[in-house]
Parts: structure tokens; C-alpha cells; sequence
């Protein structure tokens, strides 16, 4: 292998890392019929001037099974909080209780549970291009070091190398994918 040139798989891997973090995070973000804190992550509410986490403007509890419970702290943002869940695609009605935000999560239907594992699969998708877009980043980092005179034999084992990374995180992908269809369809 050549001396000049080493590719630095640990920033791939950590970008790729990074995409399968994402793709946790909005598969929490989706509701499987059980009440969780976690699927209000992605809201944002338009607080003080600024795009604030719901999780900045009150207390988030599960008090049961089937309910979530926001504390808003401040009386004047109830309002925008019940407009940021309303507009977020949850398919939650919230109900106000003076500054406390009660969200009853309903049953899941089979058609929702449909319409759910459909997303999961785009958030998927996205984390898949993702991870090809850190791999294309890999290969044209190959490319100029074979311009910059890599022998054809490092260029190979290289791009072999970015190839089994990129393979290994697209799986992890699909079992992500799998687990979490598995998990919405299961009633």
C-alpha cells in the first residue's frame, strides 16, 4: 500500500454513524400506539423570535399508557405549543387544562399503521442517501489521490474498503427499517 496517502475511515464512519443517529431519532419521533415523550422531539415551537424544542417551553410526562402531558412554564406560549402539535402531522388532538397540554394518543388503525410504516421507510431512504453521500465523499477522495499517482492496487483496496463500510451501514439501515415496521404494525 502507498505511504502518502491513508484515508480516514474514522470521519466516514462517524458521518455514517451520524446518519444512523438521525434515523433513530425520527424513528422515536413515530408513534406505535404507545404514549412516549420522545415523539415530540422534532417539534419546534416559534418561541420568543426563534424556533425552540417543546421540551425548552415545559415539562413533558407520560403520566399513563395512553397520555402525554405538557407543563408549559410560560402562560403566553400555550397556545403556540397546542398550534406547533396541531400542524406537526402527530394526528394527536391536544386538550387544554389551564398552562398543562393533555395529548390522549388514540388507538392505531390499520390504515395509520400503514401510513406510518410508509414514513419510517422515507426517513429510511434518507438515511440511506446519506450514508451514499458519505461514501461518494470517500470514493472522490480516492480519485484525486490516484491523480496525485496512488497505484491502481491502492485505489482498489480503498475503495473496497469504503464500499464494505458503506454495505454494513445500509444493513444497519434496513434492520433499523425492519424493527421499527415490525414494531408499527404490531397491535
Amino acid at each position: 500500500m502507498s505511504d502518502d496517502f491513508e484515508l480516514d475511515t474514522d470521519d466516514l464512519k462517524r458521518r455514517m454513524d451520524g446518519a444512523i443517529a438521525n434515523l433513530r431519532t425520527e424513528f422515536a419521533s413515530l408513534r406505535t400506539g404507545r404514549a412516549s415523550g420522545s415523539m415530540l422531539e422534532p417539534i419546534m415551537v416559534d418561541a420568543y423570535g426563534s424556533q425552540t424544542p417543546i421540551n425548552q417551553v415545559g415539562t413533558v410526562n407520560v403520566p399513563e399508557p395512553r397520555m402525554v402531558t405538557i407543563n408549559v412554564w410560560d402562560k403566553g406560549l400555550v397556545g403556540k405549543v397546542e398550534k406547533a402539535i396541531r400542524e406537526s402531522g402527530l394526528g394527536i388532538n391536544p386538550q387544554l387544562n389551564g398552562t398543562i397540554i393533555m395529548l390522549p394518543i388514540p388507538e392505531l388503525n390499520e390504515e395509520r399503521r400503514r401510513e406510518l410504516t410508509k414514513v419510517a421507510g422515507n426517513y429510511a431512504e434518507h438515511a440511506r442517501v446519506s450514508i451514499r453521500n458519505v461514501r461518494r465523499d470517500g470514493m472522490d477522495q480516492i480519485k484525486k489521490a490516484k491523480s496525485d499517482g496512488m497505484s491502481e492496487d491502492d485505489q482498489k483496496f480503498w475503495e473496497q474498503e469504503v464500499q464494505d463500510l458503506t454495505d454494513k451501514y445500509i444493513k444497519n439501515v434496513d434492520e433499523a427499517l425492519e424493527n421499527k415496521q415490525e414494531e408499527i404494525m404490531q397491535v
